[in-house]
């Protein structure tokens, strides 16, 4: 069988290794020129930690991945106030996590796919030909790519979901975030070993040292409109820069290139039509609230991987586990981010309460919602 994956992101590799290690024919196509760089930094565990596990990616992705002591937040002045700390969280997840940064899994998944998979950069598409005879994605170039399935992995803005399945299944949930990175030595010191978050209403920024000297920049804050500015780096600057602690000199060195969207969710009735489905955010992203979308969309790739002559039978399976999320997501939102002072130090308290034995496990389970692991496949296989 051939399958045309678009999307060469968590969900895509993921799905493209599963299928040549079971014999298939895989083609991705990607739009960006190449590997992006811009993330941020992620806990990976559920599904995805297990299915990296059966593709023996585990060691690698250790590698690649922090040790971070906890999740720190602070005053103006950097003064800690509250705090989760990251062993108990891991404890209630059975040791099965690994801190890393995005583009890190990205690399990692891009490094071991089996040499059958052909991977192109550049191949935007731009139309989609779903007959009996099979299906065809047409990228902007004009050039032509003809399967036995196309699985649009090609994230929240997907083309494949607008294309074939229209617009309108973006869902706003009221938050704008960045991600970049820079170098300053003395703000690394100060945030090695810690995730560290303003304690702030309305938008916060959290900053964690990389091993190489950069220090990693993460923000989030609210905003109604989901349309995106024209300069990224001028408005994380204007939102952020009345901040205290080492925000401005944080600010001060963000570079041009600087990972910018809304947080969103997608909601959309099917996932699969014809000889077309979709998997990982383009079909159910739950955003950075649940903080759980590369995992689940190793999980959703591994499944459709399975049963890629039955990818209504995947979608049958996933949905519910990806609607579990997306509620999850939702309702944490006024916690994530709280919108005033009083919700500010009830979560202060919270994380106070979470360092006593037993709230840990419920705080924890307040976070991720109910235990997901990988689905059951029967396909098994080393990485090549």
């Amino acid at each position: 069988m051939k399958v045309v994956v678009a999307g060469a992101g968590i969900a895509g590799l993921t799905l493209a290794h599963r299928l040549a290690t079971a014999g298939h024919d895989v083609v991705v196509l990607e739009r960006a020129p190449g590997p992006r760089t811009t993330g941020y930094m992620i806990d990976f565990f559920g599904p995805g930690y297990d299915v990296a596990e059966h593709m023996g990616l585990l060691p690698r992705l250790r590698g690649l991945g922090y040790s971070i002591t906890e999740a720190s937040y602070v005053d103006p002045h950097g003064r800690r106030v509250a705090g989760l700390a990251f062993d108990r969280f891991a404890r209630s997840l059975g040791g099965r996590l690994v801190s890393i940064m995005r583009p890190d899994l990205e690399r990692a998944l891009r490094e071991d796919l089996p040499d059958g998979v052909e991977l192109r950069f550049g191949a935007a598409v731009a139309g989609v030909e779903d007959g009996a005879g099979g299906v065809t994605a047409t990228l902007a170039d004009g050039t032509r790519v003809a399967g036995d399935l196309l699985v649009g992995a090609d994230g929240v803005h997907s083309a494949v979901r607008r294309l074939v399945f229209g617009e309108g299944h973006v869902r706003h949930l009221g938050f704008h975030t960045a991600a970049f990175t820079f170098t300053d030595p003395e703000v690394h010191a100060l945030v090695a070993g810690r995730f560290c978050v303003t304690d702030t209403t309305g938008r916060q920024v959290g900053l964690y040292g990389l091993r190489d000297g950069r220090v990693a920049a993460f923000t989030v804050h609210r905003d109604p409109s989901p349309r995106l500015p024209d300069d990224a780096r001028a408005a994380v600057r204007e939102v952020y820069g009345s901040l205290g602690w080492v925000v401005p000199r944080a600010l001060e060195r963000c570079p041009a290139e600087v990972y910018y969207d809304q947080v969103a969710q997608v909601e959309l009735p099917h996932w699969t039509t014809g000889r077309v489905t979709l998997v990982g955010d383009a079909c159910g992203a739950v955003s950075l609230l649940a903080g759980q979308g590369a995992s689940l969309g190793m999980g959703g790739a591994h499944l459709l991987a399975s049963r890629p002559d039955d990818p209504a039978g995947y979608e049958r399976e996933w949905r519910p586990v990806v609607a579990d999320k997306q509620r999850v997501a939702r309702s944490a939102a006024r916690w994530f981010l709280p919108d005033s002072v009083l919700r500010l130090r009830a979560r202060r308290v919270v994380m106070r309460l979470a360092g006593l034995p037993g709230v840990d496990r419920l705080v924890a389970g307040g976070l991720v919602g109910k235990p997901v692991t990988a689905p059951r496949t029967g396909q098994r296989g080393a990485a090549s």
